[in-house]
């Protein structure tokens, strides 16, 4: 597990499907978005899962390809691969899944330096015509709060 300042990031991929990538690290990830005046956008899914598929695809690659976000993705049934966590022992994508309490798939969090939430996370796709909304204001939001944990 590293813990250097920069996150190792390894796309998930599957055949035609976006992907984003995940961490071996939280807390580097978390700093190297910070650095970028960015929250950790960090996305729970599942594979085979379509809306997180449509989360993935639609709204946070894209965002990340264009630099917008700064954004991970952590696959729910994930026990074995380490990852690091924000209060420094290793732990799973799973495990920290579950402490996270977000059980559902996709979740988005929003995540400062230290893993503190700076917007209220998004659970689910209820209706797609307004995901895109509610993801620019929670990150608008997060955004906010970042810049006042900086001060």
């Amino acid at each position: 597990m590293s813990t250097t300042a920069q996150p190792s990031l390894t796309p998930t991929a599957r055949p035609g499907v976006a992907t984003l990538p995940s961490t071996d690290s939280l807390p580097a990830a978390a700093r190297a978005a910070a650095l970028r005046g960015k929250p950790l956008v960090v996305m729970t899914t599942l594979n085979g899962c379509p809306y997180c598929d449509v989360v993935r695809g639609h709204y946070l690659a894209p965002m990340t390809r264009a630099g917008d976000i700064h954004a991970i993705q952590l696959d729910m049934t994930d026990r074995r691969t380490p990852l690091l966590g924000f209060d420094g022992r290793p732990t799973t994508a799973h495990a920290q899944i579950k402490a996270w309490q977000a059980p559902m798939a996709p979740t988005v969090l929003f995540l400062g330096p230290t893993g503190e939430e700076l917007a209220e996370r998004l659970v689910g796709i209820a209706v797609q015509d307004l995901y895109g909304d509610y993801l620019n204001a929670r990150l608008q939001e997060a955004t906010v709060n970042l810049g006042k944990t900086r001060r």
